[in-house]
């Protein structure tokens, strides 16, 4: 086992926790446009809107110019808010670099692999302050493809000069990332999301440091000298 590859989003950064952080900064910032708001209200609507991200906040904003008739700012202006200052509000999740320098020591090679959009998401990995431990980093948008695509698994491996059965996955998603994964031949593992319930995985870890002992169970399992599977 030569290669550790990540999803980003609920995997490495804690994207629910930022996303509120961000919310009620930006309620503070623009509230001369929002005020007339509670801004319980329009944190808990932008975060529903939003749903986890899988809506760019295009649309989210827009719906939300139209629900609480906000004037004097665009939706296109708060989008802009968005792209500049979410990344001020990027909240880890627990001991990531601490994991992050034991895989380092440990000399495996490390990816991620988001979706998402390039630049967007490459600041929040250097709000991380994480992209110096990565050897190669694909972000949908820029290759042209997202994940569950075989494409992009492949390209990474490829790109780390390993193959999928030297590799481990590990993502929240559990078909983006756990079975896409798998599909291709690397061993899935997957970081629990309470929003889904027996995800097929080669292993569940909750805290990123349970990671280590899960990496060295796989390895002595699937790679002893002996192993004829």
């Amino acid at each position: 086992m030569k290669a550790i590859l990540f999803d980003l989003d609920g995997t490495l950064l804690n994207r629910d926790a930022s996303v509120k952080v961000f919310v009620e900064k930006q309620y503070e910032r623009l509230h001369n446009y929002v005020g007339h708001i509670p801004k319980e209200q329009y944190t808990e609507r932008f975060i529903e809107l939003d749903q986890r991200g899988y809506v760019w906040k295009d649309k989210v904003y827009a719906q939300l110019v139209q629900e609480f008739a906000i004037t004097n700012i665009t939706s296109e202006q708060l989008l802009e808010d968005y792209l500049h200052e979410f990344k001020y509000s990027c909240v880890a999740f627990p001991n990531l670099i601490e994991l992050l320098e034991a895989l380092k020591k440990a000399h495996y090679k490390l990816g991620i692999i988001t979706n998402g959009y390039g630049q967007f998401q490459m600041d929040n990995i250097k709000a991380l302050q994480i992209e110096h431990y990565f050897d190669v980093i694909l972000v949908s948008e820029w290759e042209g493809m997202k994940k569950p695509d075989e494409r992009i698994f492949l390209k990474a491996v490829g790109q780390l000069q390993v193959t999928p059965s030297e590799s481990v996955f590990v993502g929240d998603h559990p078909e983006n990332d756990v079975k896409a994964a798998r599909r291709i031949g690397m061993k899935g593992v997957w970081k629990k999301d309470d929003q889904w319930d027996d995800v097929l995985a080669d292993a569940v870890i909750e805290d990123l440091l349970e990671l280590l002992p899960v990496l060295e169970k796989i390895r002595k399992t699937h790679f002893a000298p002996n192993n004829t599977k």
